[in-house]
């Protein structure tokens, strides 16, 4: 016999179990009363399959004992018995068998039967053409293949709980050092670590905690890093903008709907509390909701359960709730804005991330991660972050915080290619729009803490002359003007502080 080439040799997947005991070639069974019919279908396979003939039931049981069989063709009329009825048998004794019946008859009933007793493959109508018949066959072959590879990638994974327990153990690890305090980027002695070292005491207790703050703060990297360092880390982390959707939608979105519920509601929909069932929600700009929904949150946590719209009873939920905002929510409680209740209920613990104007030592940090990050998202090497940039980004306030200190980045990076970001490539309004708390804040940060009084004005007289300088993009005469100097007065000012360019 010529050695057995691969059926499908466009698939290289298809077929990679062991071969069948003793023969190379997948074996075929066919059952048929009528010698034409046998060589017939013998002549269509025995190029590619080992094939074995049975003129009754009787016959084809007795090679079932002995044979490895692949597939089986059997004919629907046989003397005795009819092919559903020996296929049902064949089920029960030898199920890995692929069964197909071909047959000259059309009868639904007996495809009906053959479908749902015998669990047949395919039932093929006589006159068949040998293409199709071919195709059928080979199908039938990779079907059972398919079958045995799952049923042994079964078999391994039961008993490879072990292994997989510690790869989950291991993405586990991964994930909390990704979003840990420690990833927190941040300065020595930066407001933040008493934030940070507080959230990690609490994190460990299944208490909720109201993180405030301006937008872009980091409010929601706060959060996720307490999930990650609480007994709930190996659950789901789900975060919902309450300002994003109006109530409706909000409640389905959180506490979901039954089908039906109202206009649109075509089926089932799993809320984000059942969806967060083990872990943790955070539920950022809480301070936006109304008193209705605000009604309904406060029954959640008091009671544990959930009521998707539409439903008749209430589902039991185990979360952990986190809330942010951006509003002085005890203000807005006090203005009957914000049901006191609710915010005893979520102010177990209360955090305020600080805004980077407050922080001023965190932006050069931060800006570094930034643009490594944007750097690669943009497929970009990393450009040099020069002193006379980064003294750019601290005279601005940066009232978007972080998230606009992104784009202020993303921006220099996609207009400038050079290896140096200069202050030139920001927007206008970084380069000329700081204002008196950000001075005041620059001097808190830059001034020497000791020193004579002349040691300490000089200090504020080169961190003036650089922030014109840089507003000026180094036009000496423009900055000149508006400090009231000479060019040759400034000129030796700027030798004296060492204030040239990129020094």
């Amino acid at each position: 016999m010529a050695s057995a080439q691969p059926l499908f040799p466009d698939r290289p997947s298809a077929l990679t179990t062991p071969p069948l005991p003793l023969n190379p070639e997948p074996t075929v069974l066919v059952v048929d009363d009528e010698l034409r019919s046998q060589e017939a279908i013998r002549r269509t396979l025995e190029e590619d399959f080992r094939v074995l003939t049975a003129g009754s039931a009787e016959q084809a049981s007795a090679l079932l004992e002995r044979e490895p069989v692949a597939v089986l063709l059997c004919d629907q009329r046989m003397p005795g018995t009819s092919g559903v009825a020996f296929l049902r048998q064949v089920r029960q004794r030898w199920p890995e068998v692929v069964r197909i019946i071909v047959s000259g008859y059309s009868e639904s009933a007996d495809i009906v039967a053959g479908i749902n007793e015998a669990g047949i493959y395919q039932y093929i109508l006589k006159p068949w053409a040998p293409e199709h018949l071919l195709d059928s066959v080979r199908n039938a072959v990779e079907a059972q293949a398919l079958q045995r590879q799952t049923a042994r990638l079964d078999l391994e994974l039961r008993t490879s709980t072990p292994a997989l327990r510690q790869r989950v153990s291991q993405r586990q690890q991964q994930v909390q050092q990704v979003y840990g305090f420690e990833r927190i980027v941040r300065a020595a002695g930066s407001p933040l670590d008493g934030v940070c070292a507080l959230a990690a005491k609490v994190a460990r207790y299944d208490l909720p905690v109201l993180v405030l703050g301006e937008s872009g703060t980091g409010k929601e990297l706060l959060a996720r890093a307490i999930h990650y360092a609480s007994p709930r880390a190996s659950g789901p982390f789900v975060v919902e903008n309450c300002a994003a959707i109006t109530d409706t939608l909000l409640e389905s979105e959180l506490f979901g709907h039954k089908r039906g519920a109202f206009t649109g509601a075509y089926e089932d929909h799993v809320g984000l509390f059942q969806r967060a069932h083990g872990g943790t929600v955070l539920l950022d700009e809480i301070g936006e909701t109304s008193a209705a929904f605000q009604v309904k949150l406060l029954r959640v946590l008091q009671e544990g359960e959930v009521r998707p719209v539409g439903a008749a009873r209430p589902l039991p939920v185990d979360v952990r709730v986190l809330a942010a905002t951006h509003r002085e929510l005890e203000q807005r409680v006090r203005d009957g804005l914000f049901r006191e209740d609710l915010y005893y209920r979520l102010a177990a613990v209360t955090l305020t991330m600080p805004p980077l104007r407050e922080r001023m030592a965190d932006i050069g940090p931060i800006a570094q991660q930034l643009l490594h990050q944007v750097a690669a998202e943009l497929r970009r090497p990393v450009p040099e972050l020069p002193d006379g940039t980064l003294a750019c980004l601290l005279a601005y306030p940066w009232p978007g915080n972080i998230r606009e200190l992104r784009n202020e980045i993303a921006r220099a990076l996609a207009l400038h290619d050079g290896a140096r970001l200069p202050p030139e490539v920001f927007s206008p309004r970084v380069l000329q729009g700081h204002g008196t708390g950000s001075a005041a804040a620059q001097l808190a940060a830059l001034v020497p803490s000791s020193g004579t009084l002349a040691q300490r004005l000089e200090v504020i007289e080169a961190m003036l002359l650089r922030e014109t300088l840089l507003r000026q993009r180094w036009n000496k005469t423009r900055a000149a003007q508006e400090l009231g100097l000479s060019r040759v007065g400034l000129r030796s000012k700027i030798q004296r502080f060492g204030l040239e360019p990129g020094a």
